[in-house]
């Protein structure tokens, strides 16, 4: 049964009158059930300032231990305490207590009923926090400790002195008036990300549940009903595809910014997404992506979840050898859904998944680093030198052609009766519903074995946890396709550079004799702007240039980080370009199984295909 449509009410109101102008700090009433009260205080948005108050209900034990997480939204170590000051602690009367700091975000205190400190919000994109003069857009986990003790009580949170005509978007429950919010818990709580500022509405209901999309943005950048119908599209696709939707309400929030930007993450019923202005001016389809990609993580990760990431550990990294499956195959997933949703046909989806293909095998690492290493080793993503091709691959890259892989494996073993879909559908029936997680590679593996009656073991043990070459031709043929392979000359920049999420690319290797290194370049230097643009990624530069073209970068480096400008003529080198062609005189069969693959079933109004007949109907 749907929940009464409380969402809609606090999306729309506006901060004009509803924010007292008070500068001391207020908690709601004492009428709401919670445990911590939580009070965010827009001191002083064009320093990028937040006041954060922090109380205790009555009852709870005087001595608090509290904690900040230290990484959130991505698999980084980032410390959000180093954006803290000015903490302070009271006790019940009013008067001052000392609060021991025990590490880097962790303190203690004797008879603390209320804590407050200040914290500089000033990191934009779905992965921060950060309020502005323009917005704030908050991933709470990045402002507001935690009672070690008290992660699993009800929380409320309270906004105050939000900027006049200011709105607030989140898909937390609104508690005591239309400036408080409240979850269930602190996870909860961290899991519902808030879009607060001059935002664009947009809306839909597809009868089961109501979207809900927050756009900030200059008008002039996006087109809102493309955009909407857009999203309308791939979630209508998704909720067919998986005969499932567990969120009665979900919010989209999305950000263009001018300049560079990109990137997305999900949360519980809700997703973050940012797309620069110019990439999205230039191909509507780098919106659709991310969209898709984040939307299916309401499945797969959100609640298909490898037990090694439950519960949450805030406080260190926390290890996993599943994003292979979490995060690649839902770039799998991605793909089918632009393509039966009409946003992209055969031809492109071949191309694409070639390019990845030729991505990972370009990656010299692909022979000494598996899938479930690059998941493991995932804390290492922020560190230039690890990102070298030498040493790493992707498991988004990886993941998402095991994906397809193990989708052909599956349909040439069970003679087409059971497929990636089936997969899903049992594990959102046998974890997700359940409230189970699954072990890692093993439970996937496990799972494949009771939807298909089949041994995949070797699938697992050579392409999952091993680094075997996939044998492309064997999956592909079935299809009626194959792997082609083509040496080409190509632009080379004479430098590697790593890619950081959030920060400029960091030169890791310079070429010896290369017109890099007689230019200049050095190792270690950052690239803030090449071929007149800032990129995090060189390599997407270089890729659409020619050998002996020039090109000019600007570079920081040293402690002051002193800039300079270099410029040189790029180099060449051979490479292997892969693709996927159709195989000579492909067979009847070869085709249907390429039509049942890529197109599914050709009736829309057919729950699901024949091969997943059994499963509970949405």
């Amino acid at each position: 049964m749907k929940r009464a449509a409380w969402f809609a009410i606090a999306f729309v109101l506006s901060a004009t009158s509803l924010w007292a102008q008070s500068t001391g700090a207020s908690v709601p009433s004492r009428s709401v059930q919670a445990g911590i009260f939580y009070t965010i205080q827009f001191s002083d948005p064009s320093k990028h300032i937040l006041h954060v108050t922090m109380r205790w209900a009555d009852g709870v034990p005087s001595t608090r231990r509290l904690q900040l997480p230290v990484w959130n939204a991505l698999y980084q170590v980032r410390d959000f305490s180093q954006y803290i000051f000015d903490i302070s602690a009271r006790d019940a009367n009013g008067n001052p207590v000392v609060l021991q700091q025990l590490d880097k975000s962790t303190w203690q205190g004797r008879s603390v009923a209320q804590v407050d400190y200040d914290v500089a919000a000033q990191l934009p994109g779905p992965f921060g926090a950060q309020v502005s003069p323009d917005h704030a857009f908050l991933n709470f986990a990045e402002i507001l400790m935690y009672a070690v003790d008290g992660r699993t009580v009800p929380a409320v949170v309270h906004f105050e002195n939000v900027p006049q005509g200011w709105s607030i978007a989140t898909i937390l429950k609104p508690a005591s008036g239309s400036s408080t919010f409240e979850a269930d818990s602190y996870d909860k709580l961290v899991d519902a990300p808030a879009e607060i500022g001059r935002f664009r509405e947009l809306s839909f209901d597809d009868g089961r549940t109501q979207y809900h999309i927050a756009i900030d943005a200059s008008p002039g950048d996006y087109d809102a009903k493309a955009i909407e119908d857009s999203v309308r599209q791939i979630v209508k696709t998704e909720v067919d595809w998986m005969r499932d939707q567990p969120c009665s309400e979900y919010l989209f929030v999305y950000h263009f910014p001018r300049g560079s930007g990109g990137g997305g993450m999900e949360h519980a019923c809700s997703a973050a997404i940012d797309v620069s202005a110019d990439r999205l001016a230039a191909d509507l389809g780098s919106l659709q992506g991310v969209t898709a990609h984040e939307f299916f993580h309401l499945w797969n990760v959100k609640r298909i979840r490898p037990q090694t990431l439950e519960p949450v550990d805030y406080t260190k990294e926390q290890y996993t050898r599943a994003l292979w499956f979490s995060e690649g195959v839902t770039s799998t997933v991605e793909d089918y859904i632009l393509l039966r949703a009409g946003m992209i046909g055969e031809k492109e989806y071949l191309r694409r998944l070639g390019s990845q293909i030729n991505t990972l095998q370009n990656r010299s690492a692909h022979r000494t680093q598996s899938a479930e290493e690059s998941s493991l080793e995932t804390w290492f993503d922020k560190y230039p030198y690890y990102r070298r091709p030498e040493r790493s691959i992707s498991y988004y890259d990886k993941g998402e052609i095991l994906g397809v892989m193990l989708d052909l494996a599956m349909r040439e073993e069970t003679h087409g009766a059971k497929t990636l879909r089936c997969l899903f559908l049992w594990m959102n029936d046998n974890y997700a519903k359940r409230g189970r997680f699954f072990a890692d590679s093993e439970g996937i593996e496990q799972a494949v074995e009771v939807v298909t009656g089949k041994d995949f073991k070797d699938f697992f043990r050579d392409y999952v946890a091993g680094t075997e070459e996939i044998p492309y031709d064997r999956y592909l043929n079935t299809a009626g396709l194959q792997l082609s392979e083509d040496k080409v000359t190509v632009a080379d920049a004479g430098f590697t550079a790593g890619h950081n999420f959030d920060g400029f690319p960091v030169v890791t290797e310079v070429t010896q004799g290369s017109e890099a290194e007689r230019s200049g370049l050095e190792l270690g230097d950052t690239i803030t702007e090449l071929g007149g643009k800032r990129t995090a990624n060189p390599a997407d530069v270089i890729a659409s240039m020619k050998p002996g073209d020039v090109i000019t970068a600007k570079v920081r480096s040293g402690p002051r980080g002193d800039e300079r400008q270099v410029k040189f003529a790029l180099g060449s080198r051979e490479e292997t370009v892969y693709s996927i062609v159709e195989v000579d005189r492909p067979t009847e069969a070869q085709l249907a199984r390429r039509s049942e693959w890529l197109q599914g079933p050709t009736d829309v109004t057919t729950a699901c295909t024949e091969a997943c007949r059994g499963f509970e109907a949405f």
